[in-house]
């Protein structure tokens, strides 16, 4: 059974839709099909309803903050969440999870999608990611490049080989020759993280952008194979989004220079 026709079930199970509600829905697909990818129409319609967006872990704070943004730009629209690891999320979504926008943290995740043909048009890089060691506040084991994390007796966690971060962590290690094995491999950059804040590992290999918005809970530690592992973001409309109007509204927020500057803030990279 295709995503489509798993959203279509669960479309027609749905009880209590008034003949004025079925029309309402119907309007809003007839201006759907018709509409344009230019910025300025999106922002021009009045715009309503939810926007379902699948975002890699490591946008949750910003991606909050814009959804925060455009629901008041666009009064009667809501912006919901659920954020994961990129290969969790696309396989909820090729799996019929009803979704309007999926954000991945890499290509290859990005991928599972679109093989699926759950992806309508191509997907976009919008911002870039580098990697930084998160290590307790102080840094108390001097922790000042990748190959002093495969030193003894230090606990360090790695986001799994599955993930995007896992994946980069892997590039960086082959770069400078190195082999490590951690205490445990976390499912998320966030898990990963949170595992220094709670001072139950030494420190992790996480984004950039993790270590900035933990604050003074971890200090970060660049190194410069990180170089070799930065990770492109690409954004993508679902096929069959209930809300197609506002979903291409919200990527278009993303992408323009007030959604950048709340990325690169955060410490992504410019694509």
């Amino acid at each position: 059974m295709t995503r489509s026709a798993r959203r279509t079930r669960r479309m027609l199970q749905v009880s209590g839709l008034g003949t004025a509600a079925l029309l309402t829905l119907s309007a809003c697909g007839s201006s759907d099909s018709g509409s344009s990818s230019d910025t300025s129409d999106s922002s021009a319609k009045k715009l309503s309803g939810t926007v379902n967006v699948f975002a890699a872990a490591s946008l949750t704070e910003s991606f909050t903050t814009l959804g925060k943004r455009f629901e008041k730009e666009h009064p009667g629209t809501k912006v919901t969440f659920n954020f994961g690891g990129s290969d969790t999320l696309a396989a909820g979504i090729t799996g019929g999870a009803p979704a309007d926008v999926f954000a991945a943290a890499s290509p290859k995740t990005m991928k599972i999608v679109t093989d699926q043909g759950d992806a309508s048009g191509e997907p976009t890089t919008f911002v870039r990611n580098r990697l930084e060691i998160a290590t307790v506040p102080g840094n108390p084991d001097k922790v000042a490049s990748l190959k002093d994390l495969t030193g003894a007796g230090l606990k360090v966690v790695l986001c799994d080989k599955t993930v995007p971060c896992g994946a980069a962590v892997r590039t960086a290690l082959d770069a400078a020759g190195l082999k490590l094995t951690p205490v445990s491999y976390e499912q998320d950059v966030k898990s990963a993280l949170t595992k220094v804040e709670l001072k139950e590992a030494d420190a992790a290999v996480v984004y950039r952008t993790d270590v900035r918005a933990a604050g003074d809970k971890v200090e970060g530690v660049d190194f410069p194979e990180a170089a070799d592992a930065i990770n492109d973001y690409p954004i993508a409309l679902l096929k069959d989004a209930p809300h197609t109007e506002a979903a291409k509204a919200f990527i278009a927020l993303v992408r323009s220079a007030e959604g950048q500057k709340v990325l690169t803030a955060a410490g992504f990279l410019k694509p």
